[in-house]
């Protein structure tokens, strides 16, 4: 790799040594992937849950604080994905003081790393979205796909250490995403069916992303018939990245990139899949359970936005959910502050449902809160969730937010 004065004096650690250690893992990273130098990145966004991190990752980013000030410090701005804990409501899901004091640990060592705490995989929906072209260091897959495709910024899926470096230099190896000619279409799908709720938008999601199934393809999709808002995107691209590894999507006519087809393509070379409401069909019915007991509801992954808390706040009002069935909405810190001044907090809970912020819930320690609480039957409007739930030992249901509620209000699927 081409390295600078600047980068070259880093790696010799002129700098500090968590600049140098910074240089070192992103110039192993680039020759793995065989970046010729860095490219300059203006935003950061770490994924580092305590329950991946466990003690051993909470140490080392500890060691990294602990370095003189005017050499831990990011010098780009960087924040951070959800966490693992709300600490308002841990004791309540059944969560250990042992995973708070941990939660704690990890948040002292970022603050004192001058990364922002904003604790969201929503931040292009709340926090400096990124504009066309920017080049980032971004984590979260949803995050991921979404300002790649939707807002036309360029980032890699970075996992933690290759986040934290990027924000330690403000550069990033320049392979994947960052080159344009990996952001043309290398598949083609045609929808002959129109998502009409946010879970409809996660299956669609789910199915091209599990039929594309690699990193380095990228699926354009052609045949949406409406335009899809902000958070109709969000389920779109998560459940995409989540069936498929996949961080870049085009739809032609809607995102910035694909104005046409032969924008991001060749169509004579690309032959198109067909994707029909048949096959949304299917990947609804994999994931039933009508008519059974349903012990937690859970709106997450992606975190809600302020609409979704309105529209869920409207579903719940002069509504009782089941003494037998949780409902938890997660969001950020930022949406759950403006929810909360609407009065859309208060609705939720007034119904029986717990508003969490700042956390995902399976980041959250999933399986052991579903083992001390009981929960086994999970429903959610998340494809995402849908996908990565089973893991940890439940049993999901996909379906709208409607549907949703009314089966927490009944205390079965409906």
């Amino acid at each position: 790799m081409q390295l600078n004065k600047e980068e070259q004096s880093m790696l010799a650690g002129e700098y500090g040594e968590p600049r140098r250690w910074a240089m070192e893992h992103m110039l192993q990273v680039g020759r793995f992937f065989d970046a010729p130098d860095y490219v300059e990145v203006t935003q950061a966004h770490i994924m580092a849950d305590t329950e991946s991190l466990g003690e051993a990752g909470v140490v080392f980013l500890e060691d990294m604080a602990a370095a003189p000030l005017v050499d831990r410090l990011v010098r780009i701005p960087m924040i951070t994905d959800p966490r693992g804990i709300d600490f308002c409501h841990y004791k309540r899901l059944k969560q250990t003081d042992l995973m708070a004091s941990l939660e704690q640990r990890t948040i002292d060592a970022f603050e004192a790393l001058g990364i922002v705490m904003t604790n969201t995989c929503i931040n292009y929906q709340t926090i400096m979205p990124p504009v066309r072209g920017e080049h980032l260091a971004f984590g979260d897959t949803g995050v991921v796909i979404y300002c790649n495709s939707v807002l036309g910024a360029h980032s890699n899926f970075e996992g933690g250490p290759s986040s934290l470096a990027a924000g330690l230099t403000g550069r990033t190896p320049r392979y994947g995403l960052h080159l344009e000619q990996n952001r043309r279409a290398t598949k083609r799908f045609n929808v002959e069916w129109q998502p009409q709720s946010l879970s409809d938008w996660g299956a669609l999601g789910g199915i091209i992303g599990a039929r594309t199934g690699s990193y380095w393809d990228v699926p354009v999709i052609d045949g949406i018939e409406s335009q899809p808002g902000s958070d109709e995107l969000k389920h779109f691209g998560a459940a995409m990245a989540s069936y498929g590894s996949v961080p870049l999507f085009h739809l032609v006519g809607i995102t910035p990139e694909a104005p046409t087809l032969d924008s991001v393509s060749d169509p004579k070379a690309l032959v198109a899949e067909l994707v029909t409401e048949a096959d949304v069909d299917a990947f609804f019915d994999r994931y039933g359970g009508k008519g059974d007991k349903v012990d937690v509801v859970v709106f997450s992954a992606p975190q809600l936005s302020l609409l979704e808390m309105q529209s869920l706040a409207n579903l719940l009002d002069d509504k009782k959910i089941h003494h037998d069935t949780s409902l938890l909405a997660v969001t950020s810190p930022a949406v759950a502050a403006d929810a909360r001044r609407a009065g859309f907090v208060e609705r939720i809970e007034s119904s029986g449902g717990l508003v969490l912020e700042g956390m995902c819930f399976y980041q959250s320690y999933a399986r052991e809160m579903g083992e001390a609480n009981g929960w086994k039957r999970l429903m959610t409007n998340s494809a995402k969730l849908t996908n990565i739930i089973g893991g940890y030992g439940y049993q999901p249901t996909l379906s709208n937010m409607e549907n949703c509620v009314a089966s927490a209000i009944a205390g079965e699927v409906v």
